[in-house]
């Protein structure tokens, strides 16, 4: 097996284009943007997609424009109690985090994948896979490829063709990047305030661009889709006055959001593929298993499952084998995740007030219990069924 497509430049699909380039394979990317670049806002790189970075040599380049992190702090905004409180240090392994600017992540993925011989085709929006063809928007299909890998993300077309059909969830999130507003925020921490499950506003350290050396955060506010249009209506200054009363120390922060264009509104689906292959075709990423993103694992899911994948490819020479091999070994830890998404989602995006009583009183004091800790540290880490590959020696 020689010819390998790839539809979708994110991480994933780069992860797993330069993973087979490297392994002598003709490859090439099929992007729908007339040019590839990154979409959506900073992220968190736990160390379940820090792994992967280590088995292709990368992380080094990344850390270069991340910023380290390692707690995430969460508190209820009324009376100030801490209701969410993650260490890295309390993991088995200790490592932590890295908030990551998609752009940066982006730049050191995609020239590796030049480097290694990668080849891009964009403008091209594939909306379906059959027997090794892709077939674009305009009605024209590629030749025969040995494999495709679908990576274009929840909305995929071709995943749609076997059974996706992502849930649309309620609540989806504002975000904007914004530069590091300094003290009082830690720069090494995800900080978010609540008020209810309904109100939640949030800043990650996310480093720098490839093309600036400031300082970035990632800002986001929680918000039902369906009010988006009534946001945009109220105007900026009504929604700055609401999360300055939420937290007042992002006063200065706000001063850099002047027009509503600013500020994103990220859609989220819940969905699962029971088997994310088929003939000549493997899904991965949120193409595969998409969801809300509380737990914080969408890209380092994507990059486990491009691993995955390759690793097959190699151990299985018959191409069946290999595909039935990858969804195996990835099934119980994305069907882990994304339970557990589904399940913790309703305690920091709903409304009525039992579910967020219950976080505020009950989970805060259950996550100070002996072991607990440990047990958070690993489950907003990606590490429960630990499903790192092993560093190189």
């Amino acid at each position: 097996m020689s010819s390998i497509s790839v539809v979708g430049a994110g991480p994933s699909g780069l992860a797993v284009a330069l993973m087979l380039a490297r392994q002598g394979r003709e490859v090439v990317v099929f992007e729908r943007f007339e040019q590839a670049g990154p979409v959506g806002a900073g992220f968190m790189l736990q160390p379940t997609g820090l792994a992967v970075l280590d088995a292709l040599g990368l992380t080094a380049a990344v850390e270069a424009m991340a910023q380290p992190i390692d707690h995430i702090f969460g508190r209820e905004a009324r009376r100030g109690r801490v209701v969410l409180d993650v260490r890295y240090a309390d993991l088995k392994r200790p490592r932590l985090a890295l908030g990551v600017h998609r752009a940066a992540l982006f730049d050191v993925l995609f020239r590796a994948c030049l480097d290694a011989g990668v080849r891009f085709e964009t403008g091209r929006e594939m909306r379906a896979a059959d027997a090794g063809r892709l077939t674009d928007a305009a009605g024209v299909a590629t030749p025969a490829f040995d494999l495709v890998i679908d990576a274009s993300g929840a909305r995929s077309r071709i995943a749609a063709g076997l059974g996706a059909a992502p849930r649309p969830l309620a609540w989806g999130a504002l975000w904007a990047t914004v530069p590091w507003p300094g003290a009082p925020f830690d720069p090494r921490a995800l900080q978010q305030v609540y008020r209810g499950a309904s109100k939640m506003v949030g800043v990650l350290p996310v480093g720098a661009r490839p093309d600036g050396p400031d300082r970035l955060a990632t800002f986001f506010w929680s918000l039902r889709t369906e009010d988006h249009a009534a946001w945009r209506e109220a105007g900026l200054d009504r929604w700055k006055a609401e999360v300055r009363a939420l937290w007042p120390e992002t006063a200065g922060l706000l001063e850099s959001l002047a027009d509503p264009e600013q500020l994103t509104l990220a859609r989220y689906g819940h969905h699962t593929l029971a088997r994310p292959a088929a003939d000549r075709l493997a899904v991965i990423g949120d193409a595969a298993h998409s969801t809300s993103p509380q737990l914080g694992q969408g890209v380092n899911m994507g990059l486990l499952d491009a691993w995955t994948l390759a690793e097959a490819l190699v151990s299985h020479p018959d191409l069946s084998d290999a595909l039935t091999a990858y969804a195996a070994a990835r099934r119980a830890h994305v069907r882990l995740y994304q339970a557990l998404s589904l399940v913790f989602t309703p305690f920091y995006q709903a409304d009525g007030r039992v579910l967020p009583w219950i976080r505020d009183h009950l989970l805060g004091k259950a996550a100070r219990l002996p072991l607990s800790p440990r047990l958070l540290a690993a489950t907003v880490s990606g590490l429960l069924l630990d499903p790192r590959p092993r560093r190189p020696a």
